[in-house]
């Protein structure tokens, strides 16, 4: 059931949201507001250590002296998070590790960071969003 509030904005931040609703294509400001306030939700999930999905993308070159080790024994290590793991061969060098995981944010921060600092990795990120139960 949807419920109707007002707000009340200053004219040139309320013309600063037209532009990002157009710019990110939402149909209508509802939307974007619905959107917004799940994002600052979810991020209060994080910030409350509570289960998060996530993807940990890296780029590495594979010639790197035992980088695709490392890799494994921290997925090894970090084994009861990881959900999946694909890794793609871009060119002759070049790896993209994709690592799906599910677990206590804090777990999840600590896997990413550990394999994104490792020696040879060229590019890597962390995104994570909420498990979606408390999400309507």
């Amino acid at each position: 059931m949807l419920k109707r509030f007002s707000v009340s904005l200053e004219e040139e931040l309320l013309e600063q949201f037209d532009d990002y609703i157009n710019r990110h294509g939402y149909s209508n400001r509802s939307e974007a507001v619905r959107d917004l306030i799940r994002a600052k939700l979810v991020s209060e999930e994080w910030e409350q250590d509570s289960e998060v999905v996530g993807v940990v993308t890296l780029v590495y070159d594979h010639h790197q002296a035992k980088l695709q080790e490392r890799i494994t024994e921290a997925q090894h290590d970090y084994y009861q998070l990881i959900t999946s793991s694909t890794h793609v061969h871009m060119d002759h060098h070049n790896c993209l590790e994709v690592t799906i995981v599910k677990g206590q944010a804090s777990k999840v921060r600590e896997l990413a960071e550990r394999m994104i600092a490792l020696r040879g990795v060229k590019s890597g990120n962390l995104t994570m969003t909420s498990t979606g139960g408390d999400l309507h």
